[in-house]
């Protein structure tokens, strides 16, 4: 007899600030079939990486806590966050990410390759859509569901934030979702991602944010040329420009 895929548990957030919101994600346990996976792929490792010591748990979100910046990416990548615990950290897609970020002046240094290597970021903060590495970087629509509390957590405790750049479309809609409450039992159709879109959204009866499109920093886009750093540098600008942060 084949067992279906145990469904996810739904997540509560209860925490007041963003150091307990950080502390508390790494303990989550709602998605069975990611953290089997994560585990997994922790002890099994790859050559490359066989003596380092993987994270294997939930990513939390990296940056200034001041933050007026909030990228939004897709999932931990299988031997890069899952590895390392710092959300784009240890592949080639934070290398892209952290590099255009440094050019930008929103982060210290050009690299980012480990928890504490010194990296810190200065105006901006850095998070997903899903905490956990997926199989196949494809999370499921419940996974993504499950997470989303996270997500929309973190954009009401960052008390500065002006502007969301989404990284591709999974990234686009999870910030769409979180802004509104995550109990609401059904939801209207979303506007779609177009790369370079920008949009005004509203966070609560007083407070609103811009969200930037961007296409996603994967190897599959970098590589290929569909982003190039200029593409993402032009966003970086944009995005200080509506945030009112100064120029480098």
């Amino acid at each position: 007899m084949v067992q279906k895929p145990q469904t996810p548990q739904r997540t509560v957030v209860q925490t007041k600030t963003l150091a307990a919101l950080e502390a508390a994600i790494p303990h989550c346990q709602a998605c069975p079939r990611l953290r089997t996976y994560c585990q997994s792929v922790a002890q099994t490792k790859v050559k490359r990486y066989i003596s380092d010591e993987y994270w294997g748990r939930p990513v939390p979100g990296f940056g200034d806590r001041a933050a007026r910046i909030l990228v939004v990416g897709l999932a931990p990548a299988a031997h890069g966050a899952n590895r390392t615990g710092r959300v784009f950290t240890g592949d080639r897609s934070g290398d892209f990410l952290y590099a255009a970020l440094y050019r930008a002046g929103l982060a210290s240094q050009p690299h980012s390759v480990s928890r504490d290597d010194g990296l810190t970021l200065h105006g901006a903060y850095v998070s997903a859509a899903a905490r956990c590495a997926p199989p196949d970087n494809r999370p499921t629509p419940d996974e993504l569901a499950t997470c989303r509390a996270f997500l929309h957590k973190e954009l009401r405790l960052l008390p500065k934030l002006r502007v969301v750049i989404a990284l591709g479309a999974i990234g686009h809609q999870a910030v769409l979702r979180a802004l509104r409450d995550p109990d609401q039992p059904t939801e209207a159709k979303l506007p779609k991602f177009a790369h370079g879109q920008k949009s005004l959204l509203t966070l609560d009866a007083t407070h609103t944010l811009w969200l930037l499109d961007c296409y996603h920093v994967s190897q599959q886009n970098t590589f290929t040329e569909r982003l190039t750093p200029s593409m993402l540098d032009d966003v970086l600008r944009q995005a200080k420009v509506l945030a009112d942060l100064d120029a480098r």
